[in-house]
């Protein structure tokens, strides 16, 4: 017997409720990305990514991999440096390798469901840790969901940044 499971469709659009969103990625950050890359595809088998870094717009470096399974997006990130990265490193021990949960990202589909998440935020007075804004790539937005023990990140790609995440590999 094969298991098979049916499941309601993602719940899109300006609705209210912020988790009602589709939910399509788990995101770690590590102190070590290459080690923390290694160990997931050793144990966990997430082996192929892809990668993007750079500096952070107040200072220090970023990198971040990227892996698709099924029809989730495994997010491994490691920053340093700069008063940017304290929002990633946060949860980190302060000495040892260490991969640590971090949040869930949640896929916004258009400018009037990006407007609705927005308005939600501001209207229950909800702790905006980080705004980003990348024109023709992404915008993100993340909250602090104390309550829950991790932060909730809302994307909202456009065509660039659809492609980029299209171009993740699968395992």
């Amino acid at each position: 017997m094969t298991a098979r499971l049916s499941r309601p469709e993602e719940p899109s659009g300006p609705a209210p409720g912020l988790m009602r969103r589709e939910q399509f990625q788990t995101a770690y950050v590590t102190n070590d990305l290459d080690r923390a890359c290694q160990l997931l595809g050793e144990r966990y088998g997430i082996a192929s990514y892809s990668y993007l870094e750079g500096e952070m717009p107040e200072g220090g470096q970023i990198r971040v991999a990227f892996a698709w399974v099924g029809s989730n997006m495994y997010e491994i990130i490691d920053a340093r440096g700069g008063k940017e990265a304290e929002f990633y490193t946060s949860r980190l021990p302060k000495d040892g390798f260490a991969i640590a949960f971090h949040h869930l990202g949640y896929l916004i589909h258009d400018r009037e469901e990006w407007g609705a998440v927005r308005q939600e935020i501001a209207e229950r007075k909800l702790p905006v840790l980080l705004d980003t804004a990348n024109p023709g790539f992404m915008d993100a937005i993340y909250i602090e969901a104390p309550e829950l023990g991790h932060y909730l990140e809302f994307i909202f790609p456009e065509q660039d940044g659809l492609d980029f995440f299209h171009a993740v590999p699968a395992n």
